[in-house]
């Protein structure tokens, strides 16, 4: 007679291989299971998002008969998933050899020129190689301004958003500069390549920008529970089916260029979220990030009362869409 198998949610023990790691431990049922392997774990691990566990089956931390799998493997009946949880990494920040592109520097600030794909700092998924790691290597002075998780981080850029980024350095540095960006002290610039052309040539984007509330990844435009946005924007060349623009940012939202020009049917190629990936794949060189690029900040430096005004050059991806040339600034 067939031992008849249930589908055990709730046996956790120590994996003996890994100290303080937890493993997970599940047999499908008879009957089997509907779908991904991916989603069947998330509705029975709500400890974990769904994307916690697409890591961990990234990692190998998640297997089948102590076979690696991957998120669209459908379980079958009898099979018997491992879930290995490992420990938590340490919340300070180590310092990493990864390079700079260093664009100015004083004793109270630094201003880099960020590369894409790189994450400003450590978060679940990304513990480490962040610029966080990487500034803590190159300023020896940094320490825990700010706090010892972020460092110096008065602002961020999305992870595949690439360009000017400016880091603190002191108490003092941090106080100054976060009132800078409060009052629009700081001239946001970026250029952004997008489908389409808008309707006017030049115009101010408003309204509210919060949490899409059928899909918490993303942001929206929105009634309420969300914050006052303000994007300036205008057409700098016009490139068959995409359009170069400038934005002017008075706020800093998050994903705030990325939704305001979707909000006007001219959204960011390469943008994997709030983009057309249909019309990215029909594009001469398919990119492989959001094609926006903080281009330049300018602002009186809160303690020297020095004017600044930086400008990181286009990469690469960037000029392979639009060069120098078209930039009539």
């Amino acid at each position: 007679m067939k031992k008849n198998m249930i589908e055990n949610n709730n046996e956790t023990d120590l994996d003996a291989g890994a100290t303080d790691s937890s493993c997970l431990t599940f047999t499908v049922s008879e009957s089997g299971a509907k779908g991904r392997l991916d989603a069947w774990l998330a509705k029975r691990c709500p400890e974990l998002s769904r994307v916690r566990i697409q890591q961990l089956i990234k990692e190998g931390c998640v297997t089948i008969a102590d076979r690696s799998v991957k998120a669209t493997t459908t379980p079958k009946p009898d099979d018997v998933i491992r879930v290995v949880i490992p420990a938590p990494t340490s919340a300070i920040p180590q310092p990493e050899d990864i390079p700079l592109d260093v664009l100015y520097e004083d004793s109270d600030c630094i201003v880099i020129n960020k590369q894409a794909g790189l994450v400003v700092h450590p978060a679940p998924g990304h513990p480490t190689g962040t610029l966080v790691n990487a500034l803590l290597f190159h300023c020896s002075d940094l320490g825990g301004v700010g706090g010892v998780e972020r460092p110096g981080i008065v602002h961020r850029l999305d992870k595949d958003t690439s360009g000017v980024m400016v880091v603190v350095k002191n108490d003092a540095s941090m106080s100054g500069f976060v009132n800078l960006f409060k009052t629009d002290g700081i001239r946001k610039e970026y250029l952004a390549i997008v489908h389409g052309e808008p309707e006017n040539d030049k115009g101010l984007l408003t309204g509210i920008i919060g949490r899409d509330p059928s899909n918490r990844k993303k942001m929206a435009m929105v009634e309420m529970n969300g914050k006052d946005a303000i994007t300036h924007y205008r057409v700098m060349a016009k490139m068959g089916a995409t359009t170069l623009m400038h934005c002017r940012i008075e706020t800093g939202r998050t994903h705030q260029i990325r939704v305001h020009m979707g909000s006007i049917g001219c959204p960011v190629i390469g943008d994997r979220l709030y983009g057309r990936l249909s019309a990215d794949k029909k594009l001469p060189d398919f990119p492989a990030r959001q094609m926006l690029h903080a281009r330049r900040l300018s602002f009186q430096h809160p303690l020297t009362k020095q004017k600044l005004c930086i400008v990181a050059p286009l990469p690469a991806d960037f000029k392979s869409f639009c060069s120098e040339s078209r930039l009539t600034e």
